[in-house]
């Protein structure tokens, strides 16, 4: 790992934020070269990972992460994780009275974590008949047969879609004994004590919890040489939104001048809703929204409903992607690929920009939502070039909708940050013979960069548009979900041939990506269709147990007045397309 990056601590708050995150920690695992054993990365590892040694003096690579959860989330994951084992602790005070022991059956491994503990102790995967003896390595020490490389080389299908219970369940990556937090004060499930409403959340910051999370920020942060900022995945449904709204607040209010890009994150559905809860759903989304996004750099909600409100569309399509949207297994792994782009620019060893630059080329002029969209995968021939795919493409942008935000229709847009990944192998321009007409504009310019700024600026002229390209692409080594049509090869790009009927399509083993942010009149609209289903609500009537923990009846109509009027922010007072009458009636509320 390199000498000198700007590093970037993260947080998830919630437990569908760290489906989002495991996921997303396995693609950044995938892609680690611990000894040389892969080429080399355009992404700097060091940016996400810190170095350290186990008490054997094992050199090991764990997340500069802070990942908070409710009791009973954890499963077979011990809290302190299993870097340093604390099993055999004798220090503890003695008892020399009568003793009532209690032995509560420990949870289930799955085939792919029983698989890890294998590799953990040295055994080859692949090689059950075999007589070589099993050689005992230290949790998290580095192998001359890694897990990355021994999990391609077998290419096990896992098939976790029944046994996936919490996101524990599909962790690859050994964490730090300083990134899992617990709250106690309520349960991941049952009827009772659970975290349901926006004032619960933020009544959690104090006491213990406060101090738990300062004792780990401080930790992380004091080991940083030039600490870019914190990214924050936080859940948008529940209780974390209130939580997060105050997490947000005090790295705002204690570490000024640092990024804060905070992904409110939400499931298409919950396992055990009601009508009650999806009302709270909507008021916890609304209050998140605008309380994150106002002590955040930017703010980006992450989800594949059709919306935040209580009856949204049809969750998201993507033409090439055979997922199970209301399965978090799934739809988290959707996210964390995208995410895995939308990231990129402030993870690049060269050509990357800070989270500050990446932040205020969106949100301008208090524009601080911003909305994601992403093509997953790209649709590349292979063998073809990024002007054939594109040309392919020209009567629509070839991304999906990540925020729950349509895409503007007119071309109106304030700023833009698109990112290509994964496009190694192929060609980015045409080979025009001399001579000869190219088939189209696009197939006569001379750099990819070109190709694609010009591509997007047929659908929005006049956008400012910033470009990042990386041709490596993200890994997909188990236990990512096979959920890619069978059109696609093991690379991720369109086969010109489809496999024979009754064949197996191979294992896609990596995909390209292409995906943007936008800050944009739409995202407005968006706002303001937020603010109209909460200001809807009588919560007296319907909700009245909603403000029973804050916050203030007075406080919470503010914050829906700051969600009318950051909505505003995104009306185009340029003499572009006029508003709709509903927008107008909305404004003068």
């Amino acid at each position: 790992m390199s000498n000198f990056c700007r590093e970037v601590i993260t947080l998830q708050l919630g437990h569908y934020s760290n489906f989002v995150g495991t996921h997303w920690w396995n693609l950044q695992d995938a892609s680690l070269s611990y000894d040389g054993e892969m080429a080399p990365s355009h992404v700097q590892s060091d940016v996400l990972f810190r170095e350290g040694q186990t008490t054997g003096g094992h050199v090991t690579h764990t997340p500069r992460l802070i990942a908070m959860d409710l009791k009973g989330s954890l499963r077979t994951l011990r809290q302190e994780g299993s870097l340093y084992d604390a099993g055999n602790d004798t220090s503890a005070v003695t008892w020399e009275g009568n003793l009532l022991k209690v032995e509560e059956s420990p949870a289930q491994k799955n085939s792919f974590l029983e698989d890890l503990d294998r590799l953990d102790k040295g055994e080859i995967l692949g090689e059950e008949e075999s007589s070589a003896s099993p050689q005992p390595q230290c949790p998290g020490a580095v192998r001359s047969d890694t897990v990355n490389s021994q999990l391609a080389r077998v290419q096990k299908g896992y098939q976790l879609e029944g046994s996936v219970k919490v996101w524990s369940d599909f962790l690859r990556i050994h964490l730090h004994p300083r990134t899992i937090s617990v709250i106690h004060q309520y349960n991941h499930d049952g009827e009772t004590h659970r975290l349901k409403s926006f004032g619960q959340g933020e009544a959690l910051l104090h006491g213990p919890v406060l101090e738990q999370l300062e004792d780990k920020l401080h930790f992380f942060v004091e080991e940083c040489d030039y600490l870019q900022g914190f990214q924050i995945f936080c859940d948008l449904a529940d209780g974390f939104a209130g939580l997060g709204s105050k997490v947000t607040e005090m790295l705002r209010d204690s570490y000024g001048g640092r990024g804060i890009l905070t992904w409110g994150m939400a499931p298409v559905s919950h396992p055990d809703t009601t009508p009650m809860r999806e009302l709270y759903h909507v008021l916890n989304g609304a209050l998140g929204v605008v309380n994150m996004a106002e002590h955040s750099s930017f703010f980006c909600p992450l989800t594949l409903r059709g919306g935040l409100g209580r009856r949204p569309s049809a969750p998201t399509v993507f033409p090439l992607l055979n997922y199970d949207a209301h399965l978090w297994y799934h739809s988290s792994a959707v996210l964390a690929l995208a995410l895995d782009a939308l990231t990129l620019p402030y993870r690049l060893k060269e050509g990357g920009v800070p989270m500050w630059q990446v932040a205020d080329s969106l949100a301008v002029s208090g524009r601080k939502v911003v909305a994601a969209f992403g093509a997953l995968p790209f649709p590349m021939m292979h063998g073809g070039s990024l002007p054939d795919a594109l040309s392919a493409c020209a009567d629509a942008l070839p991304w999906q909708p990540l925020s729950a935000c349509p895409e503007a229709a007119d071309g109106r847009c304030y700023g833009q940050w698109a990112t290509l990944r994964g496009f190694e192998g192929q060609r980015l321009v045409s080979s025009v013979v001399p001579g000869t007409r190219p088939h189209s504009h696009l197939h006569g310019l001379h750099s990819g960069e070109d190709v694609l700024e010009s591509y997007i600026q047929s659908f929005y002229p006049s956008s400012p548009l910033a470009l990042q390209f990386v041709s490596s692409p993200s890994l997909l080594t188990p236990p990512f979900p096979q959920i890619f049509s069978q059109s696609l090869g093991a690379q991720g790009f369109l086969q010109s041939r489809h496999p024979p009927p009754g064949s197996r399509a191979p294992a896609v083993s990596s995909v390209p990506v292409l995906t943007s942010l936008q800050s944009s009149p739409a995202v407005g609209s968006w706002l303001s269709e937020l603010h109209r289903g909460a200001s809807a609500l009588d919560l007296h009537r319907v909700a009245p147990s909603f403000l029973s923990q804050g916050p203030e009846m007075d406080d919470y109509k503010e914050a829906l007045e700051e969600l009318r009027l950051l909505g505003r922010c995104y009306r185009d007072l340029s003499g572009g397309a006029a508003h709709t009458s509903s927008e107008d009636d909305d404004d003068d509320d």
